[in-house]
């Protein structure tokens, strides 16, 4: 089957989240802000110690952070940290001995989450500019890598989860939530930049997701369901139609 043309993906991918961190008040085929993160299960405490910039500007598609169960002291790192909600949340638990790293290849997402965090006091966060299939990072070098709804616009999954794998301890996690599908999407619906852009047309056959974890050598622990649907009604049909969805995953790296 015929793919995304990776080039119009990235210019899709950049505009659209220019807008996201700029206008978060803006109309999109997501949901956005506090409101949504509520529903998906951030907890209303976490989300009154982050950033509510880095909230209004929240895009996720679902909750992970007990999966993740970040420890005092861990070093985290965020793939695909937008303007850093994950990652100041992150922050908030690994408390002042730990670490969290965002990296993200949007150069105003990028400004946003540094700003809010120079500005907030967040001395323990740190944004990179990067790509999710070549991580800033030394191998083994975090407890916890992080991700939401993000790997589904990679047009090479299985090269975000080596990535993943590699900048892991042994014994570290992988704890995100994305979006899959239950059916195969058409060629039309995988070669449309915009509903990559949209999270939609880079979406995964749920067991083919399954396998590109495991691939990297991750073993999943938990995979569930999350209460999340897209706004605009194009979207929404091909929710119906190829059971698209969100999922939150943990997957273990092995200690050998």
């Amino acid at each position: 089957m015929a793919t995304v043309n990776t080039l119009e993906l990235d210019a899709k991918v950049q505009a659209l989240y220019r807008l996201v961190a700029q206008e978060p008040r803006g109309s999109y085929h997501f949901e956005m802000g506090r409101d949504l993160a509520r529903r998906l299960g951030y907890p209303a405490d976490l989300l009154d110690r982050v950033p509510a910039g880095a909230v209004e500007s929240f895009a996720g598609v679902g909750y992970f952070l007990d999966l993740a169960a970040i420890g005092e002291g861990e070093r985290v790192i965020d793939l695909g940290s937008g303007s850093g909600m994950d990652s100041f949340c992150a922050a908030r638990q690994v408390t002042a001995s730990g670490r969290v790293v965002g990296v993200d290849f949007t150069p105003a997402q990028l400004d946003k989450a540094r700003g809010l965090a120079e500005a907030s006091g967040f001395e323990r966060v740190e944004f990179r500019e990067g790509r999710i299939e070549a991580l800033p990072a030394e191998d083994a070098s975090f407890d916890c890598a992080i991700s939401n709804g993000v790997v589904n616009l990679s047009a090479d999954k299985e090269r975000v989860f080596a990535e993943a794998a590699r900048v892991l301890r042994p014994g570290g996690r992988l704890a995100l939530a994305d979006i899959v599908t239950e059916q195969p999407l058409t060629e039309a619906i995988v070669c449309d930049a915009d509903l990559w852009a949209s999270c939609i047309g880079g979406a995964a056959h749920e067991t083919t997701y399954r396998r590109a974890v495991e691939a990297a050598g991750l073993r999943i622990e938990e995979l569930r369901g999350n209460d999340y649907a897209f706004l605009s009604g194009r979207a929404r049909r091909a929710g119906v139609k190829y059971g698209v969805k969100s999922v939150s995953l943990l997957a273990v790296k092995p200690d050998r």
